[in-house]
């Protein structure tokens, strides 16, 4: 995952790229703190993934769906709203004092990767710390995904 480029790439077992997919991260840049509404860095593992076999567009609040299926209606009766749909692939820091533990623990942090309705745009800034991805390309990389995968986010 490269902040920078605003892309994530999924690798193989040799560390060759197989698919690569535009992402939105955190609007206030990178880091680590509780509360900051930034994408954390570094090493990260999957652990845990939500949602196998629900519908596109499946709406989450608090990781477990609220039977509602996204659409621009059900967006303005809710405005600013931070939507969390289709899949949920819930990461955790690997690096003690970085993005795991105290402060700066990104499970504790509820950072995913998610979809989010395809109105709003990738390759830009936008979230609020979370991996933010088309709802195909999300359901796409939760296929290919396992828990106990590495993520590495620079």
């Amino acid at each position: 995952m490269c902040l920078n480029s605003q892309t994530l790439t999924l690798l193989d077992e040799k560390g060759r790229s197989i698919a690569g997919y535009p992402v939105s991260t955190g609007l206030n840049g990178a880091g680590e703190q509780n509360g900051s509404g930034c994408t954390p860095r570094g090493a990260h593992y999957l652990r845990a993934m939500v949602g196998a076999g629900l519908p596109a567009n499946t709406v989450f609040r608090a990781r477990r769906p609220t039977g509602e299926i996204y659409t621009p209606e059900l967006a303005a009766s809710h405005p600013g709203r931070d939507w969390i749909l289709s899949r949920i692939l819930w990461l955790c820091g690997l690096e003690p004092g970085k993005n795991r533990g105290g402060n700066v623990d990104t499970f504790r942090r509820f950072i995913y990767i998610h979809g989010t309705p395809d109105t709003e745009p990738m390759g830009q800034a936008r979230s609020h710390g979370c991996i933010r991805m088309r709802n195909d390309d999300v359901i796409e990389l939760f296929g290919a995904a396992r828990t106990g995968m590495p993520v590495t986010i620079r």
